[in-house]
């Protein structure tokens, strides 16, 4: 009898939990303690009740986000992850959503570019371009905020999905404003809007641009001088080379008016990318020149564009 209610008990008995979420329990519990909370796991472990006292209402944190973060990460980054997550989710309490819960904030994801050197760690995103990240935000308006990975582990999509979503939730804010500038010698596109809808969206439109111009087969070069306007001129024929030169010039000056400038530089949009062409203001013997270093394919287009019969349009 002894030996069959032993087997029993190994038969009923619950699975043992990983030793992982075992240790990152423990660092839960001795973060929540350094913040001044108390704190409570459920019995699935997949939330965790921070309480300040016996008195106040305590805050949930759902860990199915952050335990898949901490897989990725090595051990060495738990403490700062942890600490990180929990003050995060202090800071946040007060929001008028979960971002945790993706049927509450699927409409509030938009996308917002950034300058690589700006851009917060810890947050999701991706490059656009060498220079430029695209940060996947939640909230309203000019509130949004980038999400972070552990809040996006939450969700039953990936990472690259949101963002597609918050490009699509962007490019239906509304359609941008579109005027044609001389840029001294270069006609060019300005499409602007919102800064809500165009600092949001600004990759959303790029995609989109067929909805505002003919989008030639070697693509455009683009400046994004502001978080509320980029600037287009298509590449056709070999006057845009001086294209080039006029745009950087405009978004440097554009930079250099608005705080918070996004970029002085010049990009093709090509082929659904956008691809620097660097192009430096160099002063030499008292006078300023610009340098431009196209980058390889770029090149190669301007080659064939320069052997085209007056430069023009190839058939």
């Amino acid at each position: 009898m002894r030996l069959f209610r032993r087997r029993r008990d190994r038969q009923t008995r619950r699975a043992a939990r990983p030793v992982e979420d075992v240790d990152l329990d423990s660092l839960l519990a001795l973060v929540a303690d350094s913040l001044g909370y108390a704190c409570a796991f459920s019995a699935d472990g997949g939330t965790l009740t921070l309480t300040p006292d016996e008195h106040a209402a305590g805050h949930t944190v759902r860990l199915a986000g952050l335990r898949a973060e901490a897989r990725r990460r090595s051990r060495e980054d738990w403490p700062v992850l942890v600490s990180g997550h929990l003050s995060h989710v202090l800071a946040t309490a007060g929001e008028p959503f979960d971002a945790c819960d993706l049927d509450q904030v699927r409409p509030l994801l938009r996308t917002r570019l950034q300058p690589a050197g700006d851009a917060e760690t810890g947050v999701v995103g991706r490059h656009l371009s060498a220079d430029l990240v695209e940060v996947l935000t939640v909230g309203y308006g000019e509130a949004a905020r980038p999400v972070r990975p552990e809040e996006a582990g939450c969700w039953p999509i990936t990472a690259a999905q949101a963002l597609e979503e918050a490009m699509g939730n962007a490019a239906r804010d509304g359609r941008l404003s579109v005027e044609a500038i001389d840029l001294g010698g270069a006609t060019a596109l300005r499409l602007s809007g919102t800064t809500g809808s165009a600092t949001g969206g600004a990759a959303a439109h790029l995609r989109r641009l067929g909805d505002y111009l003919r989008v030639p087969a070697d693509g455009v070069l683009v400046a994004l001088p502001s978080r509320s306007a980029m600037v287009v001129h298509p590449v056709e024929g070999i006057e845009v080379v001086r294209a080039i030169e006029r745009l950087r010039l405009f978004a440097q000056r554009e930079c250099d008016l608005e705080a918070g400038g996004l970029s002085p530089q010049v990009y093709w949009w090509h082929g659904g990318r956008l691809t620097l062409i660097r192009a430096d203001l160099v002063s030499q013997d008292g006078q300023v020149r610009l340098v431009v270093a196209p980058p390889q394919a770029f090149a190669r287009v301007l080659a064939s564009l320069a052997a085209r019969p007056e430069g023009g349009p190839g058939g």
